[in-house]
């Protein structure tokens, strides 16, 4: 079945819980954000490996595809204490990102939890919702920490949110830029939101059954589903 792009009318009546990835979901993928992301990962590769830039980039790259975030490589092939890392990465200029009062009244609408799932930090992810003007809308952030530095999509970091926040998976929705990570959602039995990218990964999965929505516009989604016709 091809996945919706507007918002069931009921949809609101059934659900409990919004669960919603952070970085280029909350806000466009066309701030670009992960460039400087990927630049602070590679510089930190080169330095704690003492390799010259092209290596350490190779190294990153290749530790996605393994490991699927470059961290799981770093501490699972050379013991890495992730802390450091985060720390050093997520250190970037947010200026990119524009603050959305919009999104803010949208989320003050929805009702239900509403909780931060991300493969990113805590610290991150406060840093970018103060930056959207949003930091007073969610009950919670489950981050890469709560999830033992496993990576969505592997599905015990599905079942460990669940159980960590007393979520009935029927009754929650899971929105998020790559497809691929709404897969273990679906399995459980959520309803899945995706937010179109034009990033290869976040292409990966599209088309399985796995995504129930998907959508170009987050903030327009929600609009429409909570009514606001301005």
């Amino acid at each position: 079945m091809a996945a919706a792009a507007v918002p069931c009318a009921d949809i609101l009546d059934q659900v409990e819980a919004w669960v919603f990835d952070l970085d280029n979901t909350l806000y466009p993928a066309e701030t670009n954000l992960f460039s400087q992301i990927d630049e602070r990962m590679r510089g930190f590769i080169a330095a704690y490996l003492d390799l010259d830039l092209e290596e350490a980039y190779r190294v990153q790259k290749q530790y996605f595809r393994d490991y699927g975030t470059t961290l799981r490589g770093l501490m699972s092939r050379h013991g890495l204490d992730p802390r450091a890392f985060l720390d050093h990465v997520h250190a970037i200029d947010l200026s990119p990102v524009p603050p959305s009062p919009a999104l803010d009244d949208a989320l003050d609408r929805l009702s239900g939890r509403k909780i931060i799932f991300t493969n990113a930090s805590a610290d991150h992810a406060e840093r970018v919702m103060a930056r959207l003007g949003v930091e007073g809308r969610f009950d919670a952030v489950f981050d890469i920490a709560d999830a033992g530095y496993l990576p969505k999509p592997e599905p015990a970091v599905y079942d460990a949110l669940v159980a960590r926040h007393g979520l009935d998976p029927r009754r929650t929705v899971m929105i998020e830029d790559i497809a691929r990570n709404l897969a273990p959602a679906a399995a459980l039995g959520m309803t899945t939101v995706w937010v179109r990218t034009q990033s290869r990964i976040g292409q990966e999965g599209a088309e399985a059954a796995h995504v129930h929505y998907a959508v170009d516009d987050l903030l327009g989604w929600l609009q429409a589903l909570v009514g606001d016709n301005g």
